[in-house]
């Protein structure tokens, strides 16, 4: 089967074909090259969509990924990435395996084929141009044997005719032998020409033709084979990450496999837990037995002012009434104390831990320095050794500085643990004086751990184990019958009473004092008939009327 014998006479329709197939694969490295760009976006989106649901670093979103569903689905995000990945090496490899190549290919391949088919015109014009010799050649023959015939006619006429002189036979006689001489050489230059033409012809067609035609045949089915080759390699670069790409969907499935609901449950407990114990029973309160109230100062500071403090400060009724106490939406203190116990602890610990960590980081740089300075020491050259003193007591101060801060931590957290007993009457008082000299942040945690609202904290006193007395009609008896001045106060600092059963007080304002500290570091003070409420008494300067004994009404 060749081309050369059997599209002996397909010259034009060859020369169609082979430019098709050329189209063909150029065809085919757009379709290649249209795939790399949707694998290329692909993998950007990919991409872009792992990134949008990653967890912002250092915020909340971030620590809520503590669970192990969460822990699976960054899981999922890495693979995913990986996934994309994956395709941009599809994207890479199919531009350099196949497109390049093809693009290098296709290039040869039509500089070829305009060499064949430029040979198999040259040899179409060679024997059309011997084709015109033969034909010319025959036409002077057959012209040249026309007029040899006339000749011989004219001379057997004349010939014939006793009227025609003699001298014009012979005249005609040699006329015509000339044109029969003639004929005969057109004869002998037709022959050879015509014999010419027929080897031409014959190489032509057995020889020429075929091999050019053959040259273009293996041109095309390199073509051919080319093109299959490249979809051979399409398949392979997609078969060649398919491994890794079972890989990162195994990763998937495993993350999926190390959910673990019970633990996610745990995590739950450990991020909410309060360590408050469930609320008691409501005592029933017999609102038909008549109210006897007294005018004493006992009576209305005990019964109106303990009752209202055991309401707010009771240790146990914080505990049963822990649920439907308002929160502190102010600022943070220091110590967490506005923290349910349990959530007051991991805070505490963490501080810790973070502190250490920055103790541990300062040492290895004091370390550092230390060892600097000995090679400064022992080699002058290098460096002056007292030019590292300011740095290493700078270091060294601030490892004292941390040092203090973590001995603070860790007694809050001693206590919160259990470890410490409780501050005491006295501890509260003497904070006071400290307070004083450090406003207002800690003072701010002292008075959110103990503030009327019931805040979070651990301390119980006898005093706060009493039974909750304060009832609506202490409420209804409000507006009626004021508590007395039992002196003035001046505010030392400014205190935001953020809290239920708190007053805002602003510093150097002065005020009446209605009920006395009872050693919960709390006193209770009047702005006028209408605002009146508790604040820490290390923040206020106390004077007492003793000549008043509660004859002393605001008005």
């Amino acid at each position: 089967m060749s081309w050369g014998t059997e599209l002996w006479d397909q010259f034009d329709n060859l020369e169609k074909h082979t430019q098709w197939g050329i189209d063909i694969l150029e065809k085919y490295i757009k379709f290649v090259k249209e795939r790399t760009e949707i694998e290329l976006s692909y993998a950007k989106q990919l991409r872009n969509l792992s990134k949008k649901y990653q967890p912002k670093k250092n915020s909340k979103e971030e620590e809520e990924y503590k669970y192990t569903s969460c822990k699976a689905f960054i899981s999922t995000l890495n693979e995913t990435n990986d996934y994309a990945g994956q395709h941009e090496v599809i994207s890479e490899n199919m531009t350099s395996h196949i497109i390049g190549d093809l693009a290098r290919y296709i290039q040869e391949l039509k500089q070829e084929r305009k060499s064949n088919f430029h040979d198999g015109r040259k040899a179409q014009q060679h024997i059309e141009t011997c084709w015109k010799q033969l034909e010319s050649s025959k036409r002077r023959f057959e012209r040249d044997c026309k007029e040899a015939d006339r000749a011989q006619q004219y001379f057997e006429k004349m010939d014939a005719d006793i009227n025609v002189t003699k001298a014009d036979v012979e005249k005609a006689r040699q006329q015509a032998q000339i044109r029969h001489q003639m004929a005969e050489d057109s004869k002998a230059d037709y022959s050879s020409i015509l014999q010419k033409f027929n080897h031409e012809q014959h190489e032509y067609y057995h020889t020429h033709i075929p091999n050019i035609f053959q040259k273009i045949q293996e041109m095309e089915e390199r073509r051919i084979v080319k093109i299959g080759e490249s979809m051979k390699t399409y398949a392979e670069v997609d078969r060649q990450v398919i491994p890794i790409i079972g890989k990162c969907l195994d990763g998937i499935v495993k993350a999926a496999e190390s959910i673990d609901e019970k633990n996610d449950s745990q995590l739950v407990i450990e991020a909410y837990k309060s360590g408050f114990e469930p609320p008691g029973d409501i005592e029933f309160e017999d609102y038909t037995q008549p109210m006897k109230r007294t005018v004493s100062d006992n009576s209305l500071s005990n019964s109106r002012g303990e009752g209202k403090l055991e309401l707010k400060f009771g240790g146990k009724s914080k505990g049963k009434l822990w649920p439907f106490i308002k929160k502190n939406k102010g600022a943070t203190p220091e110590d967490f104390s506005n923290l349910p116990p349990e959530q007051r602890r991991k805070k505490l610990q963490q501080k810790v831990d973070e502190l250490n960590k920055e103790i541990q980081k300062e040492m290895d740089q004091r370390d550092a320095i230390t060892k600097m300075k000995d090679v400064y020491l022992k080699n002058p050259q290098m460096g002056d050794p007292a030019s590292l003193d300011h740095k290493l007591a700078e270091v060294s101060q601030n490892i004292e500085k941390l040092r203090l801060e973590t001995q603070k931590f860790e007694a809050w957290l001693a206590e919160v643990e259990g470890r410490l007993p409780a501050r005491s009457e006295q501890a509260r008082r003497q904070s006071g004086l400290y307070d004083s000299q450090n406003p207002p942040t800690v003072n701010n945690c002292a008075q959110d751990r103990e503030s009327p609202d019931g805040s979070y904290t651990e301390e119980q006193s006898q005093e706060s184990e009493v039974k909750v007395l304060a009832t609506d009609f202490d409420d209804e008896f409000d507006d009626e019958e004021p508590l007395p001045a039992i002196g003035t106060c001046k505010a030392l600092y400014t205190f935001e009473g953020q809290n239920e059963g708190t007053i805002s007080v602003v510093e150097g304002e002065t005020l009446y004092v209605i009920e006395e500290d009872k050693g919960d570091g709390w006193t209770r003070i009047r702005r006028n008939e209408d605002e009146e409420g508790y604040v820490p008494t290390s923040y206020v300067e106390v004077y007492l009327d003793k000549n008043a004994k509660g004859a002393k009404t605001y008005i």
